[in-house]
């Protein structure tokens, strides 16, 4: 008999779309987007319309396995989960007992946005064996950090509202490949008579679809942030209500404002001064303007100023008063539930430590596996990421990994380039197998999914696996014997007004419930009337607390290293500036191993001057490299950006790359500004054809 079950999409993207799954006989035969929710709308993204292909691939893990040849090699034996079990708490034990507890690092990240699976079980149980805490930087915390020390917390605009808009301005947003579900509200706003206009060093889909794109320099956002400033403030188009009421520094930006005319602006970002001027002028003068800021430009080295600096915008113009007005980089501080419940960090005090550990940056991967002491990192637990591809300085990260005296433990749903390294393999769920809450960093509403179908083989969830190894462990704490409906009831014990009352009852029946963030059909103005939750309670356009670190306090701009106007003597050597933005056909490597994303990543796009310069014909086979390694790629030579940028999009799997890497071999362990994040789109690189 055929039925209809909800789930909702878990891979690391905004829109957190809310799925329906038919299912015959247990078995998925159709999935599809929720017509009724108002994000999905009905429709999903080319990848999970076609998720069942993933879920019943023979290629799917089923069953844990024992590594059977050299490490990388990526040759297995089947084992009993009894064996898998034993044989890591033993390992973990041993480790624990000659090296100290914090000798064994977890690694995961975004492979699930739901609570349980993502940061549940598996926090308390490592909490609790005192394992090295991870600092999971490597996406977006120089933007999270950023844009809190402007507004306090990471809440924006609805996608929604952004019907509303009259201009809308993607800055650093390849909406059409990586926010799909919030297009259709932009294709509407532009139905009514919104412009909309891109911002990007790259001419990608988004940008094409644009009334303007406006190519900028890698890493100068902040440079012409303040150039638009410049603009507005001098020609008195700031808000000035709204201004004096909430913000705090509004003189000391004035000053440094002065400092960036728009002819200067123009020589720092490649973008001419007339344009510079006519972007000022029609966002603080076309009402309301939206800002749908994304998590690219912070990827730079001084990617978390360029997202404090654009956070200022609305403030200065007060566009935030406006519905269709504001700035989206994340809805992610809407969700107040009790993290503190679910992740347990209490436990790290009952370690045998008996102190919270130490952290270790997971940007650092290839440092932490190679140079790290006192004591050295002498095991690994890999699950809901794949460093081995997605982490920076992928020569490094490679070497850390064939270590012989590294215990590699990996959970995963496929043989990824990590899972080649494990010890131990584990069998991973897909989303549809699953019970998790999921919130949401591009929209306001709290999901609840239940399995629609039964895991396949012995794949185990993250809950049960952690929960099993808890008591392989001898731990006694009853945390470690909570199901899952007991961990969803702690995270809902909150009493923050945009949680309280929402009930596991109430998200059982209705699926999808959307934050009480403002009254039902009324728009959400998160900071109208101010209510910023930084420590003034205002928009800090002078932040004292970054002064305390060592940090201006009033935006400026400074080059990253690896850049035109960064580091003379590399620029020599390596005179391209590398981006790497996220393929359009794959989430993260996610999904590389499937046809529509299999040559994601496989070429680089260079200027028709550069391609020139070097006898590189569209088409040709060329070597990118720098100090810290090479790749080949086949070159795209065109239009689609500036000269001195090429662009390679991340990050597919390097078994699936001619010479066993990805971009990631290009990409430093150099950390960003704000957050200690990732500096994936800082990197100085050469073009040459490749030899036969």
């Amino acid at each position: 008999m055929a039925q209809t079950l909800h789930a909702v999409c878990s891979h690391d993207c905004p829109d957190a779309c809310s799925v329906l799954v038919e299912v015959e006989n247990g078995r998925a035969v159709r999935i599809r987007g929720n017509p009724d929710h108002p994000v999905t709308r009905g429709f999903l993204c080319g990848k999970v319309a076609r998720y069942l292909d993933r879920v019943y691939s023979p290629e799917r893990l089923l069953y844990p396995m024992r590594r059977a040849g050299a490490k990388g090699e990526g040759r297995f034996e089947r084992i009993s989960w009894d064996e898998a079990l034993d044989t890591i708490a033993a390992r973990l034990e041993a480790i624990a007992a000659e090296f100290g507890p914090e000798a064994v690092l977890p690694y995961s990240y975004g492979g699930t946005m739901g609570y349980l699976n993502g940061s549940g079980m598996d926090r308390r149980f490592f909490h609790r064996f005192g394992a090295s805490l991870l600092a999971r930087t490597i996406c977006a915390e120089a933007g999270a950090v950023g844009l809190s020390s402007t507004q306090g917390v990471r809440v924006g605009t609805e996608p929604e509202q952004f019907v509303h808009a009259k201009l809308i301005l993607a800055w650093g947003a390849n909406v059409k490949g990586t926010n799909v579900h919030l297009w259709p509200f932009i294709v509407e706003a532009r139905r009514k008579g919104a412009r909309f206009y891109v911002i990007d060093p790259h001419l990608n889909r988004t940008g094409q679809a644009a009334d303007w794109h406006i190519p900028i320099l890698p890493g100068s956002d902040t440079a012409l942030a303040l150039g638009m400033m410049h603009v507005i403030l001098a020609e008195g188009l700031e808000d000035t209500d709204y201004v004096a009421r909430y913000t705090l520094g509004f003189e000391d930006l004035r000053e440094r404002a002065k400092e960036y005319p728009p002819e200067r602006v123009a020589q720092l970002t490649g973008i001419a001064a007339a344009d510079i001027v006519r972007l000022a002028r029609e966002y603080a003068t076309v009402r309301p303007a939206a800002i749908r800021l994304n998590y690219g430009l912070q990827r730079s080295e001084r990617g978390g100023m360029a997202v404090r600096t654009i956070a200022m915008l609305p403030a200065i113009t007060g566009s935030w008063r406006e519905a269709g007005g504001g700035l989206q980089l994340s809805t992610s501080g809407g969700f107040r539930l009790r993290r503190d419940k679910l992740e347990m960090p209490e436990l790290c005090l009952r370690s045998p430590l008996g102190r919270m550990p130490r952290t270790i940056n997971m940007v650092e991967l290839g440092k932490a596996l190679l140079e790290l002491d006192s004591p050295p990192v002498k095991a690994l637990f890999v699950y809901n990421s794949n460093p081995a591809a997605v982490a920076p300085d992928q020569n490094r990260v490679l070497r850390g990994l064939r270590r012989e005296d590294l215990f590699t433990v990996v959970s995963e749903q496929f043989q990824t380039d990590t899972a080649d390294y494990a010890d131990i393999l584990l069998p991973a769920p897909t989303f549809l197998e699953q019970t998790d809450l999921y919130f949401a960093y591009g929209h306001y509403h709290l999901q609840l999914a239940r399995p629609a179908i039964a895991p396949l083989g012995e794949a185990l969830p993250n809950v049960e696996l952690f929960r099993r190894l808890a008591r392989r462990m001898g731990f006694t704490e009853s945390c470690f014997e909570e199901t899952e409906d007991d961990m969803i009831r702690g995270l809902l014990e909150s009493e923050h007004p945009w949680v309280k009352g929402i009930t596991l009852r109430q998200l059982d029946r209705e699926h999808s419930v959307r934050l009480r963030v403002s009254e039902p059909g009324t728009p959400f103005l998160p900071f109208a009337n101010g209510g910023f939750e930084t420590p003034s309670g205002k928009c800090e356009l002078r932040a004292d607390g970054l002064a305390r670190l060592g940090i201006d306090p009033v935006p400026a701009y400074e080059p990253p290293v690896e850049s035109r106007f960064g580091d003379a003597g590399l620029r020599a050597r390596y005179p391209l500036e590398l981006i790497s933005p996220k393929a359009s056909d794959l989430i993260n490597s996610t999904f590389s191993n499937v046809a529509c994303g299999a040559d994601a990543g496989s070429r680089i796009e260079i200027h028709a001057a550069d391609a020139a310069a070097r006898g590189i014909a569209d088409g040709d086979l060329v070597r990118v490299f720098n100090d810290r390694g090479s790749c080949r790629l086949l070159a795209s030579v065109g239009p689609s950006v500036s000269r001195g940028v090429v662009c390679a999009e991340s990050v597919r799997w390097n078994k699936r790359s001619p010479d066993g890497h990805n971009v990631n071999v290009l990409t430093s362990q150099r950390l960003t500004d704000l957050g200690g994040g990732a500096t994936f789109y800082s990197a100085l690189v050469q073009v040459e054809r490749a030899g036969d």
